[in-house]
């Protein structure tokens, strides 16, 4: 009974600390959310700057206060408990347990208080002479209670050395397993914690929480099995006795338990990543196909080309993301508002291309520095890696067309039997149209019949403050930073993953990523993109958050400072020469005239990072180049492009696709063929 009332107690206590601690928490997030959003009250044009979060309000999101669980019902819980106690006639011991849910045979709650005690006192009373003996045999366990306290002493000293043993033998060859119990314990832990933790929509302020609960779970899981040894002299002698006896037999007798004992479930811990899904997995999951295409880049990189795969198609479309950014951004926003699934969806094979620069830093040579790594700029972007993909696409698509179709010899567009348009977004819209100029330097084919350009890169001169101070700083600082800063990324997978937790913990802490929001903005000039959601997409998570090297940051401040679309400048006139067979860097907006194929240029009204402007001043370029291009605005950020479901811009992209017919040159041959044999039928008449 004193056993039975020790648990009880133990377990109110440890369900009122949870309740403290969890409120106490609580309280310290309210506070800091309060804060953040007296800042941001205070702070200029945050209305403006908000719209890119949908939805959102100040009041936080997370688990609200609770109580403990023996005062769910009220007070009376603890009466119910001594009432049951007191009446219970089976002397079988109490099991331990904080779930708090009663026994479906249990009798039904008294109505009120003062009954309960009543009854209690009578049921304890009428029970007295049938449990004389087991009170006396209690009375002298608590007069032993010192002795047994003595006995911990020298029972942890034994357990102490027995782990010491256990550990020096596994260390040896005959290595000795874990005792089955502990081992099973500490799986069901690890389980318990990885189950918790991969719950994608988990934060740090979530994982404190759990880590919480976690540990004061343990401390009175300890506190309850010392109650126990201590209520229970006879158990603690057996366990010191089954101490000394498995020590002598203790390898052979856990060799065979654990070959007896059910395969425990291999935990991957891979899956401690807060979200680890792939462009492969939101592909998959939403029913259309996919392929992966490893491409090796003529300088060695390993890059990864993805593919929505419709094989017999003779149009496909190559979309390549912008700096921090991956293949992923094309397919964020699901079926409905993705470019890729809109495509795929128009009959289009889809190819997602992915610069070199995300985290799994693949190379031929598995022992470069992570410096030489970095050593490239969007040069390399736009004659390395986009031409790489592109010849690989063209091996794939003329290869499966040839087998689909052996018997044609068709051409749709010179050497190849199908069209391909490319669509590219910031970064990525400057380094297709290096790409073309480039290729047509060379007098190479660049396989191409159309380019849609989102809000491309390529003109910077007009920005903000911010970017005119890191254009400065990178500029004086190469020299130095160079060396000590090779890129931009995150290193470790442990802070990647913090980082996006910390991205969770602003979702469902709307002030505080509001003020992040508002702070953000400023940097970018107000750009009103919904920075915080970007960082809780799946691509910025611990195994695939993209990185951007430093020579990529200086040759866009190079760009910025010389106000005009160059490519990178090695810093002598030698280095340049020996790149360029020039002192200076290549110029490409000089070169536009090169660019044979439709070009259709938009922009973002609302786009601070790239202003509308400097997207004008591309179109103007191509313009008085005789290109065949065209220019159109939508009140848009810089983000919305890729990030946001906006209907009005892929039913705009779509339709310029749509201008390219694969088989308008077939259908125009054989229209000639048909006149020349009705020419020839009447010459012969």
């Amino acid at each position: 009974m004193i056993q039975q009332l020790v648990d009880h107690v133990l377990a109110v206590i440890k369900e009122s600390v949870k309740a403290i601690t969890t409120e106490s928490l609580n309280s310290i997030i309210r506070i800091i959310n309060g804060v953040s959003a007296l800042l941001l009250a205070l702070l200029p044009g945050n209305a403006k700057i908000l719209e890119g979060i949908h939805g959102w309000e100040l009041r936080p999101t997370f688990r609200g206060p609770r109580l403990p669980r023996w005062m769910e019902n009220g007070a009376s819980s603890f009466n119910q408990f001594i009432y049951e106690l007191s009446v219970d006639s089976d002397n079988s011991s109490f099991e331990y347990s904080s779930s708090g849910e009663e026994d479906s045979d249990r009798c039904e709650c008294p109505p009120s208080p003062a009954s309960y005690s009543s009854r209690a006192s009578d049921a304890a009373y009428t029970k007295f002479n049938r449990h004389q003996m087991n009170w006396i045999q209690y009375i002298l366990l608590w007069i032993l209670l010192p002795i047994k306290f003595m006995l911990r002493i020298p029972l942890r000293l034994l357990r102490l050395s027995y782990f010491v043993v256990s550990k020096a033998l596994h260390v040896s060859r005959e290595k000795r397993p874990p005792h089955l119990h502990a081992y099973k314990r500490v799986q069901s832990l690890k389980e318990h914690f990885i189950h918790r933790a991969t719950d994608r929509r988990r934060g740090v302020v979530e994982d404190l929480h759990l880590g919480i609960e976690i540990c004061i779970e343990s401390i009175f899981d300890v506190l309850h099995k010392t109650a126990h040894l201590v209520l229970s002299p006879s158990k603690a002698f057996g366990a010191l006795f089954s101490l000394f006896s498995s020590h002598g037999n203790g390898v052979k007798e856990t060799r065979n338990s654990v070959e007896d004992a059910p395969t425990e479930k291999i935990t991957n811990y891979e899956s401690l990543n807060t979200d680890a899904r792939t462009c492969q997995d939101v592909i998959t999951d939403l029913g259309y196909p996919y392929e992966a295409i490893k491409v090796i880049t003529a300088d060695g990189y390993i890059i990864l080309l993805e593919r929505i795969p419709r094989r017999d198609a003779r149009k496909a479309v190559f979309l390549q993301h912008g700096v921090f950014d991956s293949s992923m951004g094309w397919v964020s926003n699901g079926v409905v508002g993705s470019p890729a699934f809109a495509a795929y969806d128009q009959g289009y094979d889809v190819y997602l291309g992915n610069f070199r620069g995300l985290v799994s830093r693949e190379h031929v040579n598995k022992n470069i520095s992570s410096r030489q790594y970095w050593k490239y700029s969007v040069n390399e972007h736009g004659t390395e890696d986009i031409p790489a993909m592109i010849e690989k696409i063209h091996q794939v698509k003329t290869a499966e067309l040839k087998l689909s179709t052996p018997d044609t010899e068709d051409k749709i567009d010179g050497d190849q039997p199908y069209k391909l348009c490319a669509i590219s977004h910031s970064l990525g819209g400057a380094a297709m149209i290096m790409y073309i100029v480039t290729r047509r330097i060379e007098e190479k084919s660049h396989r191409l019949s159309r380019l849609v350009l989102l809000s491309p890169a390529g003109f910077h001169d007009d920005s903000n403050i911010v970017f005119s101070a890191a254009e400065i700083l990178l500029s004086i600082m190469a020299p130095i930073l160079s060396h000590v800063v090779p890129a931009f990324y995150i290193p470790t997978r442990f802070f990647r993953m913090l980082v996006f937790k910390l991205a969770r913990d602003l979702h469902n802490l709307p002030a505080v990523g509001g003020l992040v929001q508002t702070l953000m903005s400023y940097v970018v000039g107000g750009d009103s993109s919904n920075w915080v959601g970007v960082l809780g997409l799946p691509h910025y998570n611990m195994n695939d958050m993209p990185g951007v090297s430093f020579r990529v940051a200086l040759h866009l401040a190079q760009i910025k400072r010389v106000g005009r679309f160059r490519m990178f400048n090695y810093g002598s006139a030698s280095a340049n020469r020996k790149a360029y067979g020039s002192p200076e860097p290549l110029d490409l907006g000089e070169h536009y005239g090169l660019i044979d194929i439709p070009v259709d240029l938009v922009a973002g009204h609302k786009d601070k990072v790239i202003r509308p402007s400097m997207v004008k001043r591309h179109y103007r370029l191509m313009k008085n180049a005789g290109l065949n291009v065209s220019y159109n605005q939508f009140e848009y950020a810089h983000l919305d492009f890729t990030f946001s479901h906006r209907e009005e811009l892929l039913s705009y992209v779509m339709s310029r696709l749509l201008l390219v017919d694969p088989n308008s040159k077939h259908q125009a041959n054989q229209m000639v063929a048909k006149l020349e044999r009705n020419k020839q039928g009447e010459a012969s008449k």
